[in-house]
């Protein structure tokens, strides 16, 4: 019998390979003689980067760059030698875990150390970007991240512009002639499931900005400073691509993406399924287990449950769910290849009670799921 695990990382807890391996234990203690197959997987969001880098036998590196506030972080980044990929987190450079809740400022807060990590990238000699964009702070558009790869943004005086998305509202001179020649050798893909527009009501600022501290009032003037800067960048360009899906990605970071860089997007679990050989490890499997912290209504917008269980359902293969808890809806996933979902939390406990035991919770749930699983499949 060959099971393939391939679940997503329970966040503030485990990481994927924390959680395949968690699983498995309990497999193994129900079913000694099952071919258990490890793939941890991810969506794009916290955890792709690893995920990817464990199954490729990736390189992890480090580089001191800027986070979102101005001030230096430690980022890490990885590199598949093999196709010269680079594989980069923007929430390891720009990401709102690095910004303390009192201190969350939309307005000012700058890609900058994103595209330092890119630059690393193209030192190194990247092919490929691979660019995942879950979990910024910012709301710049991406243009801090086309600043430090060479992109001129500056005020009347010709001198440039502050950082961060509200000082774009002052843009009057728009130059592309210092970004880095290097990048149009380059192929960026974009691993996201956000499908928001730049602007509007629906765009970044209004819908993702209030979480990174912006205010009712900050938000209508991010929204008019983000669109200022795309009337600039349609009039360098030639396209103006401020309404596509995905460019509210990540504060605009995927209109800075696919206007400057020409990315493609794709969603983040078919990226990481693609580079971690899920198709391949699936064929001629009897059952499949994925999971994810909460796995509701949200995981059919594109997480890893999801991606798992549609190339699952092209083999004809039976997929599981365990999962941190089940919240409203989550029996939509029915429909589109889960078998069945179960929760790990065995009683009433504590959401940090139950984070610091994800370990066993996880064993014990697998090893009661494959009992049952076995008794039907005498």
């Amino acid at each position: 019998m060959k099971i393939v695990i391939a679940p997503d990382s329970f966040k503030d807890s485990l990481s994927a390979a924390g959680v395949a391996a968690a699983i498995a234990e309990g497999l193994a203690q129900a079913l000694p003689d099952a071919h258990l197959v490890q793939c941890p997987m991810a969506d794009g969001g916290e955890g792709t980067m690893e995920a990817i880098l464990a199954a490729c036998d990736g390189e992890l590196r480090s580089l001191s760059v800027e986070g979102p506030l101005g001030t230096a972080v430690q980022a890490r980044w990885g590199w598949l030698a093999d196709s010269a990929t680079a594989i980069i987190e923007m929430a390891e450079a720009s990401g709102l875990q690095l910004v303390p809740v009192d201190q969350r400022d939309a307005c000012t807060s700058s890609t900058f150390g994103t595209g330092q990590l890119i630059g690393a990238a193209l030192d190194a000699g990247a092919q490929r970007v691979i660019l995942a964009i879950g979990g910024s702070a910012t709301n710049d558009a991406g243009t801090g991240m086309l600043r430090a790869l060479g992109l001129q943004v500056l005020g009347a005086d010709e001198q440039p512009l502050a950082k961060g998305g509200l000082a774009l509202g002052q843009l009057a001179h728009l130059s592309v002639d210092g970004l880095d020649p290097r990048l149009a050798q380059v192929r960026f893909e974009v691993a996201a499931d956000v499908d928001n527009p730049l602007c509007g009501p629906h765009g970044a600022s209004h819908v993702f900005g209030p979480q990174k501290g912006a205010s009712p009032e900050q938000v209508v003037q991010l929204d008019a400073a983000l669109g200022h800067f795309a009337q600039h960048s349609a009039a360098v360009l030639g396209q103006d691509l401020s309404q596509s899906p995905g460019a509210g990605a990540a504060g605009g970071m995927g209109f800075a993406a696919k206007a400057f860089l020409g990315a493609t997007f794709r969603p983040g679990v078919e990226v990481v399924a693609e580079l971690v050989g899920l198709d391949k490890a699936v064929a001629g499997a009897d059952l499949v287990i994925t999971g994810e912290g909460r796995f509701d209504a949200q995981t059919l917008r594109g997480k890893t449950p999801f991606g798992v269980a549609r190339v699952a359902r092209a083999h004809q293969v039976p997929v599981l769910v365990i999962a941190g808890t089940l919240g409203e809806g989550y029996e939509q996933m029915y429909a589109h290849g889960v078998t069945a979902a179960f929760a790990v939390v065995s009683g009433p406990m504590t959401l940090d009670h139950a984070c610091r035991h994800a370990a066993p919770l996880l064993r014990d749930r697998a090893r009661d799921i494959a009992r049952v699983w076995a008794l039907h499949n005498l």
